[in-house]
């Protein structure tokens, strides 16, 4: 009955797509992914590792902007406590015998703490609106500008140099313990099937978290929070859930990105690399998990795209597609794409 119960929260009134069609092109795009590897040269799939990292961060920006309707540039600062909290656990104990996914766990908690704390004082304190967007993008800034001036021999956690500007480096490769001894996930083949499990595993997970009471009563809060409170809802327990676990999915997308690339540069954390989760949920329709998911994989592909080959535009390009999303597209291009999309659909069936 429980099983039955969640698999029915895979399909309600919060998300967009149901039904056979939906999931039977939810089946192939897996399936493609899955043989994708073996098809594609090593570049090709650690470029695709690169993508699907970012995913988990905007899916969290999702839950808190687009469904509980506080925009936070605070993703990045959890991105970045998370990748330097398991480059420092890494470096200092290795990723032998289980340890590596030890410290992928505490990392991502360490992030977590750090937006209950922040988030604590933000909820609590009453504040909302452009007010908690300049706070979390303060505090964003902050950790940004701190990292990049701890160049010296003294700063340091244990074997581990945080080397300022230059960003910290040589993490050891993740791995798996096994019977006999440990499956690495470098080259990029391990880690690209990690990376997607756990992509399926957390986009189920929030459309069954969306459909439920907790995301019903976020979309109420965020639709009208005064008449929520009245409805007997307290708010800021509602809006510091969803704070923690939209950071503890961007903490995943930092733990993720340093194990791929192993390392971690303060400049993870500055005012670009905020800015661009937002555009991409933006431009995928913030309200909607499947818009979110598709609308980040399309942006970053055409922003890799600009920056090889027309660099100087490509920031520019950014910021005109975002202008052009809140003029002409509020609910996002993804999300209005797939809504006219469904009622095609409808029409066609409808007219039979």
């Amino acid at each position: 009955m429980i099983v039955s119960r969640f698999l029915k929260r895979l399909e309600g009134p919060q998300t967009m797509g149901k039904g056979p069609v939906f999931w039977t092109a939810f089946a192939v795009v897996l399936a493609a992914a899955l043989a994708y590897p073996l098809f594609a040269d090593g570049y090709d799939v650690g470029n695709n590792i690169y993508f699907l990292n970012w995913t988990f961060m905007a899916l969290g920006l999702s839950l808190i902007w687009g469904y509980g309707g506080s925009l936070s540039f605070g993703q990045t600062a959890f991105f970045g406590v998370a990748g330097y909290s398991y480059g420092i656990l890494t470096i200092n104990f290795g990723t032998a015998y289980g340890f590596g996914l030890v410290s992928v766990l505490v990392a991502i908690a360490i992030a977590a703490l750090f937006a209950a704390i922040l988030g604590y004082f933000l909820f609590f304190g009453r504040i909302s609106g452009i007010f908690l967007g300049i706070v979390t993008l303060s505090v964003t800034l902050a950790l940004e500008r701190f990292m990049a001036q701890t160049a010296g021999p003294e700063w340091k956690v244990g074997a581990a140099r945080l080397n300022g500007f230059n960003g910290m480096s040589g993490m050891p490769a993740l791995t798996l313990p096994w019977f006999g001894g440990e499956i690495p996930l470098y080259p990029d083949i391990g880690l690209y099937y990690l990376v997607l499990g756990l992509l399926v595993v957390v986009y189920l997970g929030l459309r069954i978290l969306v459909n439920s009471r907790f995301g019903n009563v976020l979309v109420a809060l965020r639709e009208n929070p005064q008449r929520a409170e009245m409805l007997g809802y307290d708010i800021r327990k509602y809006q510091l859930a969803t704070f923690v676990i939209g950071a503890a999915l961007a903490g995943l997308s930092g733990v993720l990105y340093t194990s791929w690339g192993q390392y971690i540069t303060p400049s993870s954390m500055g005012i670009t690399s905020a800015a661009l989760p937002i555009i991409w949920v933006a431009v995928g329709g913030r309200s909607d998990l499947t818009a979110t998911l598709i609308g980040t994989l399309v942006v970053l592909s055409v922003f890799q795209a600009l920056t090889i080959y027309g660099s100087q535009y490509a920031l520019v390009v950014m910021g005109l597609l975002l202008v052009g999303t809140v003029l002409l597209a509020p609910r996002g291009l993804i999300a209005n794409a797939g809504l006219l999309l469904g009622s095609l659909f409808i029409r066609r069936n409808g007219s039979k």
